[in-house]
């Protein structure tokens, strides 16, 4: 996938965000990392992978493919904020089950916020595609849902939210 265009639209929408709320230059980098946490936790939750003890289904294909995306927005903008971009690699499907490789990117996460330079930055983000891969989504339904989530955001600062 073409991870720069989403880049360059992540940056765009950062620096709307940072504008309209008077953040320009305060480092937000603390605030963008627990905002992926929280927004992998409600991924898991969606996805109720680790909920051994219901028998309520997950949630939709689409809402849990909206979770997903609310991360990559927060990645994305992680690595904005620390100068860096993903550096592709190939993501193969994995054996590991979904609440292994939940607790893989909350570990990543938590070694790129201790660490932000390239290398964890590249772990946290293909252990995040990884992850996608073993929910069932292609770099085309992410990339789809980028864009509509993304249009969503702008209205959203638009609204007042």
């Amino acid at each position: 996938m073409n991870w720069e265009s989403l880049f360059t639209m992540q940056k765009q929408l950062d620096s709307y965000i940072e504008t309209n709320h008077n953040l320009t230059n305060k480092d937000l980098f603390h605030d963008k990392y627990l905002a992926l946490l929280v927004e992998l936790g409600e991924l898991a939750n969606e996805t109720r992978c680790f909920k051994f003890w219901s028998n309520k289904e997950r949630s939709s294909k689409e809402i849990i493919l909206e979770e997903y995306v609310d991360g990559i927005h927060f990645i994305l903008s992680l690595g904005i904020e620390k100068g860096l971009r993903y550096e592709s690699s190939t993501i193969q499907k994995t054996s590991k089950t979904e609440t292994e490789l939940f607790s893989i990117v909350f570990e990543n996460s938590v070694l790129f916020k201790n660490n932000p330079i390239q290398t964890t930055y590249n772990q946290l983000f293909a252990s995040y595609l990884e992850l996608g891969l073993a929910l069932g989504f292609e770099e085309n339904d992410i990339r789809d849902a980028y864009l509509k989530k993304n249009e969503v955001n702008y209205e959203r600062q638009n609204q007042g939210y």
